[in-house]
């Protein structure tokens, strides 16, 4: 039987967006996120990141880097009781490494998880805190998707609904 995740972004939906983050001294959770991750690990659902990492293909900072801050990052989430079942990134920039197919809008991150995890996409959902995010689930077959704009910036979204804060999803 096919399994429904909770898929995420990572910056700017677990931690605060700040420009290229790569050290967990950086790091800050958003609020709301490990019980909107508690809510749907509690209904059986995968918690699974998906999330666009240019900054190694910039150069800013390299896959160990990345690896070490996610490592911490999943060990957070061990501590408060969830389970993390994988995070899927795109270490690519379409003008600097060439087009490929991970890169949010493109949905490569979703079918690799729907693969490995045998996810159930239609009955999935999505958080993200990008258009790209949520045109990428889309594209994946995900009908439940929610633009998350914790700074009241977005006024419309292809989203299916645009949360303000994450426990609007919960309720």
């Amino acid at each position: 039987m096919s399994q429904r995740a909770l898929f995420l972004d990572r910056d700017g939906v677990i931690n605060r967006e700040k420009n290229y983050l790569y050290k967990k001294e950086d790091f800050e959770f958003i609020d709301g996120i490990f019980e909107l991750c508690h809510f749907y690990q509690n209904l059986g659902y995968k918690i699974i990141v998906v999330t666009n990492q240019s900054g190694i293909a910039r150069g800013f900072y390299n896959e160990d880097q990345f690896h070490e801050l996610t490592s911490w990052m999943v060990g957070q989430f061990d501590k408060k009781g969830l389970h993390v079942s994988k995070v899927y990134y795109c270490p690519h920039h379409p003008k600097i490494s060439g087009e490929c197919r991970c890169r949010k809008p493109e949905i490569g991150m979703f079918l690799d998880a729907k693969e490995e995890f045998d996810i159930d996409l239609i009955n999935s959902l999505m958080v993200g805190d990008n258009e790209r995010d949520i045109e990428a689930a889309q594209k994946a077959g995900i009908l439940k998707t929610y633009f998350f704009d914790e700074y009241n910036k977005t006024t419309t979204s292809k989203a299916s609904k645009i949360v303000h804060k994450l426990e609007e999803i919960i309720r």
